[in-house]
């Protein structure tokens, strides 16, 4: 069995890809990176919030075997783990992986649960960011739902990213805006997260999300009253967020 060509580095590919592919539509940027060589390895990491179900449903029409990261943080609404459950059903999602933290790890650092309260950025990195770093190893890439329109630090997303530990970052829906996701949630037919209908366009924990008013944006809902804007596992402009204890 010959052996796979070394992959350039993570930003050269990066500036190759968005050349090649700047001009195309999600779907096929999305359907390029599930098998260009240049990306390698991939997987999709969701939070199943509340535009998830349109990259998921593009995924499994294209290929559901592709695997799908899900981070349960232990401090998510019951509905989004509800959710979770039906649309990995209904979409058929043959190969989804739920992530969690390290249970000691958990008990050592934040034995109370209420690291939240007093270093958000801490119990993001404990719940997702470490989570996410073991799941990804062995991937080259993944995939996410972040899209422009979603907050100012991500004005200036692209379709692929160079991420710190050598991985892309791909980004089929940066170009959307909310009138293309609506379009797509309706044209498919797809089951909404029941929490987008309470205020909540945004969704994550519990503990750190809240309703959102008629004019704000999309994400303040998000760790409100805090000076965060990010979880940790993204960039923002370049730079890492992560700000918290021990980063």
């Amino acid at each position: 069995m010959p052996l796979e060509a070394p992959l350039a580095p993570v930003a050269d590919r990066a500036a190759d890809l968005n050349a090649r592919y700047r001009h195309h539509a999600a779907g096929a940027v999305l359907r390029h990176a599930l098998s260009d060589p240049q990306v390698g390895r991939i997987a999709l990491v969701s939070s199943f919030g509340a535009e998830s179900v349109v990259l998921l449903h593009m995924l499994a029409v294209i290929d559901r075997n592709v695997p799908v990261l899900f981070i349960d943080t232990a401090m998510l609404f019951a509905e989004t783990l509800d959710y979770q459950q039906k649309v990995a059903a209904r979409l058929e999602l043959a190969d989804l992986r739920i992530i969690r933290a390290r249970p000691s790890v958990v008990a050592e650092v934040d034995p109370d649960s209420t690291l939240h309260r007093t270093d958000p950025d801490a119990c993001c990195a404990l719940r997702k960011t470490e989570p996410l770093d073991r799941a990804l190893q062995g991937f080259d890439a993944w995939i996410t739902g972040r899209k422009r329109f979603q907050a100012s630090t991500r004005a200036t997303l692209e379709f692929f990213e160079a991420d710190t530990d050598g991985r892309l970052k791909v980004n089929p829906l940066a170009h959307w805006d909310k009138a293309d996701v609506q379009d797509y949630l309706i044209n498919n037919r797809l089951p909404r997260h029941p929490l987008v209908a309470q205020g909540y366009p945004s969704i994550g924990c519990a503990p750190c999300t809240s309703p959102v008013a008629a004019g704000e944006d999309a994400r303040a809902g998000r760790w409100r009253g805090a000076q965060k804007e990010e979880c940790g596992i993204h960039f923002v402009n370049g730079k890492m967020v992560r700000t918290g204890a021990g980063q």
